[in-house]
Order: structure tokens, then sequence, then C-alpha cells
């Protein structure tokens, strides 16, 4: 039973027909002639709709009405039947391709394209990320991106980078304060550094890696070890608050 329903739903979906269509249908070609009557009783379409089905069969070439008491139909060959179907998606195509070309010449698309000029700010990748070589060129960069912070400055530091982050942000740590900035460093213990820290929460943790981001949206990454010889350490620079942000929610996740 089941496979007979998808069957017929299969020939529906191929033959682009309604299911009562299909019904008449299979029934018509399993009998070869047949009244109405006795169509509605095989199908089971409701006799009420089997006219109106079988003239809809009629006007698309799927049967052929023969004249007589009672009227009876007859089926076309399914080979016939697919050919017709590919005829007409051939044309249906044709059609909508030429619609879809007339599209082109009118008003409401030469306003799409216009938005889409207009409205759309086109991403430069360079403009949002970019890699920084050298431990000189990657301090300044820290320095020039740190006063920039309107809200928030995540750290993350590892024993090796702790000293050195701690030096760079000491000309700002008053300014955290003024500004109402919530700043937190999460870094091994090391009391030397605590000592230098103002304005700054800190939690005792144990990192992998190093980095910083401010307000969600501006991240720096150092990729480098302390191994690496200083001018050819590199850090990566990232502006986008879909992906700091997400960065930060992960993170706190994983002090849970």
């Amino acid at each position: 039973m089941q496979q007979e329903k998808q069957f017929l739903l299969d020939l529906k979906k191929h033959f682009r027909l309604n299911i009562y269509e299909v019904k008449i249908w299979t029934s018509l070609l399993s009998r070869g002639i047949a009244s109405a009557g006795e169509l509605a009783d095989i199908s089971g379409v409701p006799r009420s709709r089997c006219y109106d089905v079988l003239e809809s069969l009629e006007k698309k070439g799927f049967i052929i009405m023969k004249i007589g008491k009672p009227i009876k139909y007859l089926a076309v060959k399914p080979e016939i039947i697919l050919d017709r179907v590919k005829k007409n998606i051939t044309e249906d195509a044709d059609e909508l391709e030429k619609q879809m070309d007339n599209i082109k010449e009118t008003s409401e698309f030469k306003e799409l394209e216009l938005l889409h000029k207009t409205g759309v700010k086109h991403v430069d990748v360079s403009s949002i990320s970019k890699s920084i070589v050298g431990r000189t060129n990657i301090n300044r960069f820290i320095k020039d991106v740190i006063p920039k912070a309107k809200s928030s400055i995540v750290i993350v530091a590892t024993q090796q980078h702790l000293d050195r982050i701690a030096k760079l942000l000491k000309n700002f740590m008053p300014n955290f304060g003024k500004k109402g900035m919530k700043v937190r460093l999460y870094s091994p213990y090391n009391k030397d550094v605590m000592k230098k820290l103002q304005n700054i929460e800190h939690i005792e943790y144990n990192p992998n890696s190093s980095f910083l981001t401010i307000d969600g949206k501006e991240m720096i990454f150092m990729i480098s070890n302390v191994s690496v010889a200083p001018d050819y350490e590199v850090s990566i620079w990232i502006n986008s608050p879909f992906f700091v942000s997400a960065v930060d929610v992960l993170f706190a996740e994983s002090l849970k």
C-alpha cells in the first residue's frame, strides 16, 4: 500500500499532475478503455470530480474521448505522454528565460541594481585583517589599538608574554579607571606583575596562547612563541565584531 502511494506521488511529480489526475490516468492505463463511472469506481476519485478530471487530462493530451453511449475514454501511450511533457517543460523554460531577460529592462530591476551599488558596502579583506611581523611593530600596534577601546579589553597572556604585556599596558592603566572601562587579565599569577596592575581585574589562568580583544570587535593574536627571534615574531590582527564576540563567548565558556 505504501509503495503504491509513493508510486502515485512520483508520477504526480514527474508528469506535473494533481493526485486525482494521476489516479484516473493510471486506472485508465490498466483498463485501456473505460467510462467515467467505471474509472470513478476503480480509482476511488469521487464521481462528482471524475468528469472535470477527465476533461483536464484530455486537454493535457493524456487521454482521448470516444464518443458513444456511454462516453468512454482511451489512454494515450506513456511514451507519447513523456515526449509531450518534455516538450512542455522545454517550452515553459524558454518562456521563463524570456521573462527573466525582459525583467532586466524594467524600472524595478534598475532600482535593485542602484540599491546594490549605493546601499551595499563591499568589504575588502585587507581592511579587516592583517599580519604584523616583528616584535617592535607588534608592540607599537598594540599601543595604537588600546587607546581606541571604549568599554572593554580582554587580555589573555601566557607566562612568557605576561611581563611584556604588563609593560605595554603601563601608561594606559590610569585611563582605564577614568573611562570606566572593564579590563580583565587572564594569566598565571606573578607577584611582581600583580603589584604593577591598576584598574585591571586579574583572573588566575594558565593559557596556551596570548591574545587581546578590544570592545568585542578587534583582536590581536600572538602566534609566535618566545623562542622565535624578535624580528620574526608574528601576530594577527582581526577587525570583525561577529568573530571576536564569538571568541569572547567561547573563551568565557571554557572557564566554566
